[in-house]
């Protein structure tokens, strides 16, 4: 995972977009993303990668079309959260050669410009995060959504066609005290993926174990707690779990 903040990859640390600095990273010194994306890809070998682009999601720009070119060069199943407010917003990202397009609670303005962008797009193309902080919507979801619960909007968003979440928060990012999940949250015929603060490779089997069908890693990856021997362990996990499923 990258975020990026004035074409400088950063380090989000619990959502505190104003104090963002430098990222160091074990990968690879300096701050480009590029070739940040292309050290974790060799070193790494994981098939999709996550860029924030703080920039868009802040408003202050359109999203940054010429990296999403750049990393999609590089090969990975590209997810890109670019500050999608509704349909208008993505056809420049497909263009881009963005694959998973992130809709952020955050920034969308609703059911209804939900569903439009699935209706351009289909709804393999598109990912609704539920953005939150300490367990809250980021943003006033009252007015757009009716209700500020996760699991409401979630339901919400299922039946304006969505089939792949995140539920990320903020709060969390970047501080290693471990992902926080509801204990309810909409499942059947939908996938999850989740994040914000991943302590290590232990959590990340356990939130495999747990059903969840993806993980978004970031500082643990850069800090060096997760490594390239460790991801191999989940691989090899996932292996074995195919073909002895527990009961």
């Amino acid at each position: 995972m990258l975020d990026v903040r004035r074409g400088a990859a950063v380090r989000a640390r619990a959502g505190d977009r104003a104090h963002y600095g430098p990222l160091r990273s074990v990968l690879h010194e300096g701050t480009d993303p590029v070739a940040l994306a292309r050290a974790g890809r060799d070193a790494w070998g994981l098939p999709d990668l996550y860029v924030a682009d703080l920039d868009a999601i802040l408003g202050e720009t359109s999203a940054n079309a010429s990296l999403f070119r750049a990393i999609h060069k590089l090969g990975p199943t590209l997810w890109a959260d670019a500050g999608v407010r509704g349909p208008e917003d993505v056809p420049a990202l497909v263009e881009a050669g963005v694959d998973r397009i992130i809709v952020g609670l955050e920034t969308v303005r609703g059911p209804g410009a939900l569903a439009g962008i699935v209706q351009e797009i289909g709804a393999k193309r598109v990912v609704l995060s539920i953005d939150l902080h300490q367990g809250r919507p980021m943003v006033d979801t009252r007015a757009a959504w009716g209700t500020d619960d996760p699991a409401a909007i979630a339901s919400l968003a299922i039946e304006a066609g969505v089939v792949r979440f995140i539920h990320l928060d903020l709060a969390r990012v970047g501080t290693g005290r471990g992902v926080e999940v509801p204990a309810v949250l909409p499942s059947e015929g939908v996938e999850w993926i989740v994040g914000g603060g991943i302590a290590g490779i232990e959590q990340v089997r356990e939130l495999a174990r747990a059903g969840f069908n993806g993980v978004l890693v970031g500082s643990a990856l850069h800090d060096g707690r997760i490594t390239a021997g460790d991801l191999e362990s989940m691989k090899l996990m996932g292996d074995v779990e195919r073909r002895h499923p527990s009961s």
